[in-house]
């Protein structure tokens, strides 16, 4: 049974009374929330997501509520929590949605230290992946959105997770961090996707999340191999280019956006070394998203064989 099965007047009264519990990738979480308005949206971002039944183990439970007092009602506030721990300051209650996804993505960074964890979008084609490692204003995320809606498999947006054991990806599929004008950007170019409402005036501007597609969460437990490095730029009005990255400034790309490399020590070394040995690294700068998913699309086809 997915989330899609549940009526909206049960979705509604799981998520403000014992929880949505759902399965996203390697996690089990259970999401709550006091603020009825989020219902709506939320259920439709995890539309193709499975749910899990009450005996099953959860590993995060988190939740958004109302502020409390006079937060209520003047300018309402929303509280996220993470086990009944309140980690962060309260933000308006208009970024309700945003915050809980911006706290599980913080549950995934703090809890997951048997795993290298990258500050990276990733996707796939069949059982190789690509990794997109990018500062903010990059268009890493406007070009992860880009590939999930044109036959990439969507593993995640903000968080690459690596085994230490085989170096493989593990999914999350969760939904993808739209910003500003890439927000507007993806609706034209996949107006088949579902975007939430934007929400302005949050610390990262005007965000809107966009659902993972169901071929990426239904094949969310397909674990992938790291076979390109890619480090995107958007420059506008320039050509779709890519240019090799040699394997020391690969391994300080990954090892700067690893998130846990200082708390692995040896282990975090060794894995970002063995992604380097495995991986094709490039810089890309594109500007048209069409032109972009072209170079990704020949690169596919090259690792299969099948270029002319």
């Amino acid at each position: 049974m997915r989330i899609r099965d549940l009526s909206p007047a049960d979705f509604l009264a799981r998520l403000g009374g014992g929880g949505v519990r759902l399965a996203a990738g390697p996690f089990n979480c259970r999401l709550q929330s006091g603020i009825p308005e989020i219902a709506e949206e939320l259920a439709r971002l995890y539309a193709h997501h499975p749910l899990i039944g009450a005996d099953e183990f959860i590993d995060f439970h988190v939740g958004v509520r109302p502020g409390q007092g006079l937060r209520r009602w003047l300018r309402p506030q929303a509280m996220f929590s993470v086990d009944a721990v309140e980690p962060f300051t309260p933000l308006p209650r208009n970024q309700a949605l945003a915050m809980l996804e911006w706290g599980l993505n913080w549950c995934i960074t703090a809890y997951s230290q048997h795993l290298l964890v990258i500050h990276a979008a990733c996707v796939a084609r069949g059982d190789r992946a690509v990794i997109l490692p990018a500062p903010p204003g990059s268009g890493k995320s406007t070009l992860c959105a880009a590939l999930a809606n044109r036959g990439w498999r969507l593993l995640s947006d903000e968080l690459t997770l690596i085994r230490l054991d085989t170096g493989e990806v593990m999914g999350l599929a969760r939904p993808v961090n739209l910003k500003n004008a890439s927000i507007d950007v993806i609706r034209a170019y996949a107006p088949e996707a579902f975007l939430t409402r934007p929400v302005h005036d949050t610390t990262k501007g005007t965000v809107a999340l966009m659902a993972p597609t169901e071929a990426s969460v239904l094949a969310v437990g397909q674990w992938a191999r790291p076979t390109w490095m890619i480090l995107p730029r958007y420059r506008p009005g320039s050509d779709a280019r890519l240019e090799p990255m040699g394997s020391g400034a690969a391994f300080l790309q990954i090892a700067d956006n690893a998130m846990n490399y200082h708390i692995l020590g040896t282990h975090g070394f060794a894995a970002v070394g063995r992604m380097v040995d495995h991986c094709r690294s490039f810089n890309f700068e594109y500007s048209r998203l069409d032109e972009a998913i072209a170079i990704f699309d020949r690169l596919a086809r090259e690792a299969e064989g099948d270029a002319p």
